[in-house]
């Protein structure tokens, strides 16, 4: 406990769980943020995270990232600054892990998919989905429904990407059962672990594209700051191989990041005078975070990813047939409520639109193998 910053979230100074738990039910000497993150780990929706898309839909290859490698990775990330920073480690980690967990198959082609599909009823949306699946949809226990994580976790999910001025329908449930105060920024572990999710997938992503052969060297050098990162790695490693030399150059960007978030956080902290962690949140302003030439530099790497990979093509014929397989899979669960599993069969609603929200959340439950799987048996293996 000492060594947390003063400006950190501490355990004992946690608001709570939304259901108190008797003390005489506490298994094991873990405070409130170290049970949260066994939870999420322990969690069946976590583990199907090792069959959902990261960047390649279903992909064939052994080596290349899914969304359960991704979120390990960004924990690594998390936790690395959280330690430079005096902040809580598990707290941090827990929200690293549990970051993607909403995200249905096929990662933003499967989302855009089941926004369509419920675009009367309220729309979708991944992050709110992490949410509903955490408070209600994943419940192994007796005694409350979903893993009634501690408000801290809660409120640093609700605000990933920082305060939240219109909620969707999701959100605004959860929020109204436990009010986690949308409208201001989170607790610096949160902004950590988002700022961890962008450096993970803005270099990792590139490691896989090459793997791919859907990026080429020769396009990222066309990024000055990748240009000269890979002329001084080039002439310290003249000898290594040209894999090893683009897994180095990963590596060194991965590196440049973390330290420019350590450095700007802490002047950051300085300059506005933090003392506690209700003053991270009351700053009114973003404190975990890149310079701002650092992130200028980013978000041209993300535009550029966007251009070269992600809309990549081969990409986009993949995207395709993703979302026509949930929207399939949707009209049929809709029109057929008996092509459900009979778990999911006996709770559902006979109005709208829970009716259409109870398809969607099994349907943002699957893999991307699962997916596949359920359209071929209801339209035939060569629909």
């Amino acid at each position: 406990m000492s060594l947390l910053a003063p400006y950190a979230c501490r355990p004992d100074q946690s608001r709570g769980r939304l259901y108190p738990e008797p003390v005489q039910d506490v298994r094991g000497p873990r405070d409130i943020f170290q049970r949260d993150r066994d939870r999420i780990i322990h969690s069946i929706a976590f583990r199907r995270l090792r069959h959902k898309t990261q960047v390649f839909i279903a992909p064939d290859g052994d080596h290349y990232r899914v969304r359960l490698t991704h979120s390990l990775e960004v924990a690594q990330i998390g936790r690395t600054i959280a330690r430079a920073l005096g902040l809580n480690e598990d707290l941090t980690e827990a929200l690293c892990l549990a970051h993607d967990i909403g995200h249905p198959p096929f990662g933003h082609a499967g989302e855009d998919a089941l926004e369509e599909a419920l675009k009367p009823y309220g729309g979708f949306d991944h992050n709110a989905q992490t949410l509903r699946t955490l408070t209600r949809l994943e419940s192994p226990y007796p005694s409350w429904p979903g893993l009634n994580l501690s408000w801290e976790l809660l409120e640093g999910l609700a605000k990933h990407n920082g305060p939240v001025i219109a909620p969707t329908w999701a959100l605004e449930e959860v929020d109204a059962a436990f009010n986690l105060e949308l409208q201001s920024w989170p607790s610096l572990e949160a902004q950590v672990a988002a700022i961890s999710d962008d450096i993970a997938y803005d270099n990792h992503d590139i490691d896989d594209g090459i793997r791919a052969g859907l990026l080429t060297l020769e396009q990222l050098l066309e990024l000055p700051f990748l240009a000269d990162a890979w002329e001084r790695i080039s002439a310290k490693y003249h000898d290594a191989k040209h894999e090893t030399l683009v897994r180095e150059l990963v590596r060194e960007q991965i590196g440049v990041m973390v330290n420019d978030v350590i450095d700007t956080t802490r002047k950051r902290l300085v300059d506005l005078a933090v003392e506690t962690a209700d003053d991270i949140r009351q700053a009114g302003a973003q404190i975990g975070g890149f310079s701002n030439d650092l992130a200028a530099r980013e978000r041209g790497l993300k535009a550029f990813m966007y251009a070269n990979l992600y809309h990549h093509p081969a990409q986009q014929d993949a995207a395709d047939t993703a979302q026509a397989i949930i929207a399939d899979l949707f009209q049929a669960y809709a029109s057929d409520p008996s092509l459900l599993p009979a778990d999911w069969q006996s709770g559902v609603p006979t109005s709208q639109p829970h009716r259409s929200r109870h398809i969607a959340d099994f349907l943002a439950g699957m893999t991307d193998r699962y997916a596949q799987n359920r359209h071929r048996e209801i339209f035939g293996p060569g629909a």
